[in-house]
């Protein structure tokens, strides 16, 4: 039996703990916010990073691994008696984050390395290294691992709602003046991930009513629900009691947004991966 390496990005902000048991490798995304530059960190490592967003007008930018980085963990992986790697990541449509890993992939010649395009951000790609995991425990190969995860990834879906529409308009999703209307119209976006892009849905007003429709648009045969919040647990912990009474038979988790996926959206933006 093969021994596979399950290897992520950090936009799956999976926690410490679990990458700690099942000996994943995260390699986490950059960001550059004023003076400082920084790579993103684990779960319940965010806070100073949005407590700096919220009391500054700047806007962090944010960067894939280098290939030499994803290079760096594949030669590693190997050297530990590694057999074969599977990385799974974030959408290629989102980051460049896929195109470092398959050049660093193509230094390694004549070695066993599969790159997925996970089409998916957050808890969809936590959900699909959880599911890799167990299947390389059960033994299956990469190839049964990769088929699942290609077939599983087209049925998830992403669903976000903001606070404020001032982290889209600083990070020049939105003008400025469609941001400042908006927070004076008390409007909230309905953002979806389609196609492995973030496209804006509706606009509601009223943040009650966009949680109410991001709900209704979960299917009755749902089977997991990730609510990810930045820096809201009280919200993320009201949503989940609302989705747990809907869907009696769904497991609902509470994830965090860390820096590159979360700085859109702003402090207390929330929403659902779900498949």
């Amino acid at each position: 039996m093969s021994k596979i390496k399950i290897i992520v990005d950090s936009t799956g902000y999976i926690s410490k703990e679990y990458v700690n048991k099942e000996n994943i490798t995260v390699v986490p995304l950059n960001y550059i916010f004023g003076e400082e530059i920084g790579k993103e960190p684990f779960p319940g490592e965010f806070k100073n990073f949005y407590n700096k967003l919220s009391s500054t007008k700047l806007f962090p930018s944010t960067s894939q691994p280098a290939a030499g980085d994803f290079l760096n963990v594949f030669i590693k992986s190997f050297e530990e008696g590694y057999d074969e790697i599977i990385a799974i990541l974030l959408s290629s449509s989102l980051s460049g984050t896929y195109n470092s890993a398959t050049l660093a992939k193509n230094m390694l010649e004549g070695k066993k390395i599969t790159i997925i395009d996970s089409r998916n951000a957050a808890a969809n790609i936590r959900f699909l290294v959880e599911d890799a995991v167990e299947m390389a425990k059960k033994g299956k190969n990469s190839e049964e691992i990769e088929a699942h995860i290609n077939s599983k990834k087209l049925k998830m879906k992403v669903y976000l709602t903001t606070e404020t529409l001032e982290y889209l308009g600083r990070g020049g999703r939105l003008s400025s003046v469609q941001a400042t209307m908006g927070n004076l119209l008390n409007i909230k976006p309905i953002i979806q991930l389609k196609d492995g892009e973030l496209q804006l849905l509706e606009k509601i007003r009223g943040k009650n009513k966009a949680i109410a429709s991001i709900i209704d648009k979960v299917p009755k045969n749902v089977e997991k629900i990730g609510i990810c919040h930045v820096m809201d647990i009280d919200s993320a912990v009201k949503f989940k009691s609302m989705l747990e009474e809907r869907f009696p038979k769904a497991l609902v988790t509470i994830d965090e947004l860390g820096p590159v996926i979360g700085a859109h959206l702003g402090p207390k933006g929330i929403g659902i991966c779900f498949y």
